[in-house]
């Protein structure tokens, strides 16, 4: 008998990226995808599998309590892999409600209806953001203190708390994973890497927050979505695991390195004329890094995917996705 997966938010990037490699890599599994469609999602990800017998989508908010239990009530679900989140730092600054609403509000209910009717593991998947900012040195462990700097990074460190909560209170099978910055296709076009190939190929000015020199741990997301199902099979339970990429780059270099990239597949020599300084973001974290020990020595886990190949990847989806006419 097939083990049935609750899989939160999975139409959006690193949601529907895990659903991939659940239905190609591990047959043992159904998925139900349960999404709240916000402009961040894309039924279009997933839409191999609309027939497959294994995939079940549901349009629904992870903070209704209704929508949650029925789910729960109509479904025998073995585990819960709980993706869906507001994620973006600028809409959380302008917008607080919204990420308190879904973050924090939205995980309770999956932690409620899974005590009331799930006995399987429940993954919450967090982000590095929630350690706060690093100086020059050094890199973000389990047992890093929580410091978050941001309206989104705090509503997350509250939902790892809850998770945490849940595990001492009442013995739910939880797990975390605190990831880096994710990139590859199929990302939402707000994040900083579409952004920054999107005007490249329209010669528009690539927007960098201060003095660029901000430090990010890229991570490709096929490579956090193996580790996340080694994490929900093998982990340990009550524990944290972090998954980072070990591949820091200022933002500056990051966009010299895809204008270099871009000015060779699109015949160009000048795309980093395009670059443009614009005013840092409030509360900007200086730098993350990612000590991934734990998992790869305790789970085993290892990046497949080099940087160089990656970004490659990457910039040639994105190209064909915005000559398509996307936005």
């Amino acid at each position: 008998m097939k083990k049935i997966m609750l899989v939160t938010g999975g139409a959006g990037f690193i949601g529907s990226n895990f659903i991939k490699t659940v239905m190609k890599q591990h047959p043992q599994y159904c998925v139900i995808n349960l999404d709240k469609l916000t402009y961040a999602s894309n039924t279009e990800n997933l839409k191999q599998y609309e027939d497959n017998r294994r995939y079940l989508f549901v349009e629904g908010d992870i903070a209704n309590k209704g929508t949650v239990e029925l789910i729960f009530d109509d479904n025998s679900i073995d585990c819960v892999v709980n993706f869906a989140a507001e994620s973006h730092v600028d809409k959380s600054i302008d917008n607080p409600e919204e990420f308190v609403t879904t973050n924090i509000i939205g995980t309770y209910r999956l932690l409620e209806a899974t005590k009331k009717f799930c006995k399987g593991r429940f993954l919450h998947v967090s982000t590095d953001e929630v350690y706060g900012s690093l100086g020059p040195t050094g890199a973000f462990t389990e047992e890093t203190a929580y410091d978050p700097r941001s309206p989104y990074s705090a509503s997350k460190a509250s939902s790892d708390h809850f998770v945490k909560a849940y595990y001492h209170t009442y013995g739910l099978q939880t797990l975390i994973t605190n990831c880096s910055n994710n990139y590859g296709p199929m990302q939402f076009p707000e994040k900083v890497i579409p952004v920054i190939i999107k005007s490249i190929i329209n010669k528009e000015p690539i927007p960098i927050y201060g003095d660029g020199k901000n430090v990010r741990d890229w991570l490709y997301v096929t490579d956090h979505c193996k580790a996340i199902m080694l994490v929900l099979e093998k982990g340990k339970v009550g524990e944290t695991y972090n998954i980072g990429g070990n591949n820091e780059w200022t933002n500056i270099n990051l966009v010299n390195l895809i204008c270099e990239v871009m000015d060779k597949k699109l015949g160009r020599n000048n795309s980093k004329s395009l670059i443009s300084f614009v005013n840092d973001r409030l509360g900007h974290d200086r730098r993350y890094a990612i000590d991934a020990s734990k998992v790869k020595n305790e789970l085993g886990w290892e990046q497949e995917m080099s940087f160089e190949k990656g970004i490659e990847h990457t910039i040639d989806w994105y190209i064909k996705f915005f000559k398509k006419g996307n936005k």
